[in-house]
């Protein structure tokens, strides 16, 4: 196997770009597809999971294969986020940066229609797009795609759920001359429908190592838990964590609103993002995470598709996938880039049932982990009671007068006095709350002893 970018017959100019980015060994997926790309004139599709250099794979070959002196729309790259479309369009643009005359431009929500469609007024050799957006340009006869000599398809699983019409038409505006280039972390039944449709009878079909797709490097467990102690133990994983970035996966729009409000009431440094958020919101929350102001995103699978961060430690499915494409692509953000990452399931007694199909059908281990004690659980409660006094800033509107009155009562306490008598009201009142003794008072009882 080529263990540099030259043995891929990948141009002097290119590699010299790829070092002065400190990518220097090709992975996988580009050591298979880019030759291919560059050789043959036959469609693809590359079995290939998240976090693989799918980017450079697909994008090394085409700008070396792009025209500029020709001024036409040669490559489309179809995305199912504006996300995902904007890591694209700033990786090949770094990757063209070698050649100046190489346009690449982003067609996705975010930027107004009206600017875009002066942008397409402009030579343009790429275009980056969701369907959506690259639809509506057409309908308005803004872009020109008859002279599309690429199609590329970039995480075309994720895309042919919810956006499968969308695809279909622009399969049917771009030419039936199209090379059509097809990436997929998963194979389900609306792919090989889409293939059977649209791409030629001798498609060549690449794999990327997918003994076990889309999950090297990832560490697989679950935890059993009752409805009512979810967000104590993912609490208790959460702080055992603290200082990590992790993504926490709901299925719904409402979920992640309820679990963001509470990880923001315990003073956990998070962040929320779906569908239903202004594009802005979702902007801003995506820059701070990346930037690693935020530790913890709390996201819908729409919502998340397409976030590629080396630094993401770990993955909480907060409720299971409904399918077992969801769960690859959820695992898959973390462990980039040949990192290691772990992906933690909460599940509901009724659920266990559920892993072992997930076993079979994507070739993975799960491991059981024991959830935490009720002492681990109240301890960690009172960590994070102790954790929000020390983060809640002070009350300017108190007057002096009665400040003086309440040191008063404590002046003649130490300092570790007052921890103690404060420590011993919160777990009297956890005692009170719960109807019967701490369990976390009984264990420091004992510890005293």
């Amino acid at each position: 196997m080529p263990n540099q970018f030259s043995d891929l017959g990948i141009q002097k100019e290119l590699q010299s770009r790829m070092r002065d980015i400190e990518i220097i060994e090709p992975t996988e997926v580009q050591k298979k597809v880019i030759p291919f790309i560059l050789e043959r004139k036959k469609d693809l599709v590359a079995l290939a999971k998240t976090g693989t250099g799918k980017t450079a794979a697909f994008g090394l070959p085409l700008l070396q294969l792009i025209k500029p002196e020709n001024t036409t729309i040669q490559v489309i790259v179809l995305v199912p986020t504006r996300e995902l479309g904007q890591q694209i369009q700033t990786n090949l643009s770094l990757y063209a940066s070698f050649n100046p005359e190489i346009s690449v431009i982003g067609l996705f929500g975010g930027a107004t229609l009206k600017s875009q469609i002066e942008a397409l007024k402009r030579t343009v050799h790429i275009v980056v797009a969701t369907p959506g957006r690259l639809l509506d340009l057409i309908d308005r006869k803004s872009i020109n795609v008859n002279t599309t000599s690429y199609l590329v398809l970039d995480e075309a699983d994720e895309m042919v759920g919810a956006l499968h019409s969308e695809v279909e038409k622009i399969f049917k505006e771009v030419p039936k001359t199209s090379r059509i280039l097809m990436f997929t972390a998963t194979m389900p039944g609306t792919i090989k429908q889409l293939i059977q449709n649209y791409l030629s009878k001798n498609v060549k079909t690449i794999e990327a190592d997918m003994s076990s797709i889309g999950h090297q490097g990832i560490t697989h467990q679950y935890s059993v838990v009752e409805p009512i102690e979810k967000l104590d133990i993912l609490l208790h994983f959460l702080y055992a964590r603290e200082g990590q970035q992790g993504i926490i996966f709901c299925k719904t729009k409402a979920a992640v609103n309820k679990l963001g409000k509470n990880l923001a009431k315990n003073k956990f440094s998070s962040g929320t993002i779906h569908g239903s958020l202004t594009q802005g919101i979702r902007d801003r929350v995506m820059g701070q995470f990346r930037e690693g102001h935020i530790k913890v995103l709390v996201a819908t699978d729409l919502a998340a598709r397409g976030i590629d961060i080396k630094d993401i430690s770990y993955v909480v499915n907060y409720h299971l996938p409904d399918t077992y494409e969801t769960y690859v692509h959820r695992s898959g953000r973390t462990a980039r880039a040949g990192a290691k990452g772990l992906s933690l399931t909460i599940l509901q007694k009724e659920e266990v049932v559920d892993i072992a199909d997930f076993e079979q059908e994507l070739g993975i281990k799960f491991n059981e982990v024991k959830k935490a004690d009720s002492n681990s659980i109240e301890e960690n409660n009172t960590l994070l009671w102790a954790r929000k006094i020390f983060k809640t800033k002070p009350n300017r509107t108190v007057t002096d007068d009665f400040k003086s009155k309440v040191k008063t009562i404590f002046h003649h306490l130490t300092k570790e006095e007052l921890i103690e008598k404060v420590l011993a009201n919160h777990l009297n009142h956890l005692a009170q709350t719960n109807h019967g003794h701490s369990n976390l008072e009984k264990t420091l009882k004992k510890e005293r002893k």
